[in-house]
């Protein structure tokens, strides 16, 4: 994975599911931020609850292990909007950007599934990871998930809190800056 260009725009996102299976859970809520120069725009954000459906359109149910990790119920998503509702404003709010998230490979995974079910692209300028950076900048280290980088970084999960989209986003979104700029600061091998 290469470094990220400095005047680059990113799209910091990350989605709460039902399940780890993009082909058989769902996506419950999605948060996201912009970043461009570098810079953390807050009020370039995207929030939404998203009504969990099957393939087929009926309502999914949120098992009781996911609703544990990410504390949203099915009472909160009753009303929120499908994914077919969501998903087209989410795209437009990526735009052209390159997009990353903490394990790119789940988050994009149930991009990647929803855009297909929903006839539209997912093809982001680039897919971006912070646990692959996290990696790279901390060689010594084995643990390098987002509640161990936030520790290693000083970071601390906003508004919503850990395993909530909008909290995840905010701590990806400044390891993303913070090792964006540990990593350009190395010496090139």
């Amino acid at each position: 994975m290469s470094r990220s260009e400095p005047h680059a725009e990113y799209v910091v996102f990350d989605l709460e599911t039902t399940g780890l299976s993009p082909e058989k859970d769902a996506v419950v809520e999605i948060g996201a931020l912009k970043i461009r120069g570098g810079q953390i725009y807050e009020r370039e954000r995207f929030e939404s609850l998203v009504r969990p459906q099957r393939p087929d359109g009926s309502v999914m149910p949120i098992p009781w292990r996911a609703a544990q990790v990410h504390g949203i119920s099915d009472s909160m998503v009753a009303r929120a909007p499908t994914m077919a509702e969501v998903l087209p404003r989410f795209l437009d709010f990526v735009g052209g950007a390159a997009v990353v998230a903490h394990n790119i490979s789940f988050d994009g995974g149930f991009m990647r599934v929803a855009a297909r079910r929903h006839n539209l692209l997912w093809r982001p300028a680039a897919e971006l990871c912070t646990v692959q950076l996290s990696r790279r900048a901390f060689p010594r280290e084995r643990a390098h998930n987002l509640d161990v980088l936030a520790t290693r970084l000083n970071l601390e999960f906003g508004r919503g809190g850990r395993h909530r989209s909008f909290g995840d986003v905010q701590v990806t979104a400044q390891a993303f800056v913070r090792l964006n700029a540990m990593l350009s600061a190395e010496p090139v091998r």
